[in-house]
């Protein structure tokens, strides 16, 4: 009967690790499609602080879904402009305001963004042996690009928090360095 009882309960065990792998595996971000670059028109892409511009033909990875936020998400930080005329393109989408590049200030991937549910909410970004508070204004679209809304840039990959010159120079990261980083950030 001990021996009955101590099956059961190894099977019980391996079932909820097995549930728990499952469930884990069920909330990776698996890309949602793919989009083909157009040619911008003569001056119609910014190529301001290393961004790119989408190529004619090429096909470009679409996602409406980011990695789990956790106390310690893993990201790459880019460097974007929130000013009129900088390579952000228009204003931002929380406010349709347009931000100083000296204020600490970000756009999220389509799936951290969370249909603005995180506009004006700071999170802290740890890089470069340093952190800083920055508040979340926009969204980098990983779900469409290559079209004048996105100044013909390419969709963002899933995973990016673009930031302000005022972030970057708050992690003591030297200008020549300025890009992209691997960072991580959590809600500040």
């Amino acid at each position: 009967m001990k021996n009955h009882a101590n099956s059961a309960l190894c099977f019980l065990l391996f079932l909820l690790l097995a549930t728990n792998l499952l469930t884990i595996e069920a909330k990776t971000c698996n890309p949602s499609g793919k989009i083909r670059g157009k040619k911008p028109p003569p001056g119609q892409c910014n190529p301001e602080n290393y961004s790119d511009c989408c190529k004619h033909g090429k096909f470009y990875t679409t996602y409406k879904c980011s990695p789990r936020v956790s106390g310690h998400t893993k990201a790459v930080l880019t460097l974007n402009s929130f000013e009129k005329g900088g390579d952000g393109g228009g204003p931002s989408e929380c406010d349709d305001k347009y931000h100083s590049d000296n204020t600490p200030v970000v756009a999220l991937s389509t799936g951290w963004f969370n249909n603005m549910q995180r506009c004006f909410h700071n999170i802290t970004i740890h890089g470069n042996g340093r952190s800083v508070n920055a508040m979340v204004v926009d969204e980098c679209d990983s779900t469409a690009g290559c079209d004048a809304v996105h100044d013909y840039q390419p969709p963002c990959p899933n995973n990016i928090v673009d930031a302000s010159k005022a972030v970057w120079k708050a992690l003591g990261v030297h200008k020549s360095d300025w890009g992209e980083l691997d960072v991580y950030w959590s809600e500040a």
